[in-house]
């Protein structure tokens, strides 16, 4: 494992944002296509390898944490403006990291 200091973990902007909508990726067998709302932050769009894991219905007005400054990535299908937070594997599932009841979008993860 590689330790980082904690300079470097500050520079992470981790906010919670509302899955608005949720899109299938066409030929993608692990990506769907999320909008999240960030509140006053705005729109993002993000792809996620979670297909297998969640249903569409499980996943719109669900909060997530998301990681708001990481740099777009040009993808295949689109570009990814951020990412949103999980644990697991393909083995054993994944499971997306979702706030206590409260938080709302935009609000900076501390």
């Amino acid at each position: 494992m590689q330790e980082i200091t904690i300079e470097e973990f500050a520079k992470l902007d981790l906010r919670i944002a509302k899955v608005s909508k949720v899109e299938s990726v066409e030929d993608a067998d692990k990506l769907i296509k999320l909008e999240l709302d960030l509140g006053d932050l705005g729109i993002k769009t993000v792809f996620a390898g979670i297909k297998k894991a969640y249903k569409k219905e499980k996943l719109e007005n669900k909060l997530v944490v998301c990681v708001n400054n990481l740099k777009p990535r040009e993808m295949k299908f689109g570009t990814s403006e951020g990412m949103i937070l999980a644990a697991g594997s393909d083995d054993i599932g994944i499971f997306i990291l979702s706030p206590d009841e409260g938080a709302l979008p935009g609000m900076k993860v501390r």
